[in-house]
């Protein structure tokens, strides 16, 4: 099973290079992020004509989630508790023996800025809920856009990040609390030492410079990483295709054992 996390940086303007990416990669679920799109303006047709049933919660102009299975799920959350204010931003569906949520964490603009303890409080938020709806000793998954670079390995500059946003001890400690609950980040679980990146501005020639951070991520319970039989960041598909213009994040997928 392939199960794959994407912030696609607005579906209308990415929705034939996603196509083209599921039909080549052919993952069996998807969480995407920064849709952008409310919910009656989401191509669930399109994606069904693609082979997958379509679980939304989505914004006009902003934010936006949603989850793509090629079996049935059903929602069982959609919207963190108390965080409204913060816009459409998490959604957990439950498949037959897996619960998966997708998210798309504020990014908390910087240290001044009123947003970012708002984003510190979010991710108590998040770790409340999932202590209180969630169970580590079953198949659980949690993916997305986190907006923070968990350690030094995850940056392309620590040096000149050091108490930068996505960089603080208080970030990283709320990412933390995310193992504490149960779960581990899948990449890491494979290549604990590797420096690699999701994410590059596309100012700059950040991406062919390598100036890129490791913001998104598959967290798994012990049962799922029993199953992990690899990790991929998907570089190849951060790259324009033609006159189809990426991500400036690239999907992340991981294939489990049956």
């Amino acid at each position: 099973m392939r199960v794959a996390t994407w912030n696609v940086n607005g579906l209308r303007a990415r929705l034939e290079f996603v196509l083209a990416w599921l039909e080549d990669r052919k993952p069996d679920i998807v969480g995407f992020q920064e849709l952008k799109m409310t919910d009656d303006q989401f191509p669930t047709d399109v994606f069904a004509d693609a082979g997958y049933q379509v679980q939304v919660h989505g914004q006009k102009a902003w934010n936006g989630v949603a989850v793509l299975t090629r079996s049935e799920s059903e929602p069982v959350q959609v919207g963190l508790p108390g965080q409204d204010d913060f816009g459409a931003r998490l959604i957990t569906v439950q498949l037959e023996n897996l619960r998966f949520t997708t998210v798309y964490c504020p990014n908390g603009k910087n240290l001044e800025h009123d947003d970012y303890p708002r984003k510190l409080a979010w991710f108590d938020a998040l770790n409340e809920h999932l202590t209180a709806s969630g169970d580590p000793s079953h198949d659980e998954i949690i993916c997305g856009d986190f907006n923070i670079c968990p350690t030094d390995l995850d940056t392309w500059n620590p040096e000149g990040h050091v108490d930068a946003i996505f960089h603080t001890q208080a970030e990283r400690t709320r990412l933390q609390e995310i193992d504490a609950y149960g779960m581990t980040d899948l990449f890491r679980k494979l290549y604990p030492e590797e420096r690699a990146y999701s994410w590059w501005d596309y100012r700059g020639g950040s991406f062919h410079r390598g100036h890129g951070l490791r913001i998104d991520f598959l967290f798994g319970t012990p049962s799922v990483q029993e199953r992990l039989e690899a990790v991929v960041i998907d570089r190849d598909w951060r790259k324009k295709r033609g006159e189809l213009k990426a991500s400036d994040h690239a999907p992340v997928y991981a294939d489990l054992r049956e």
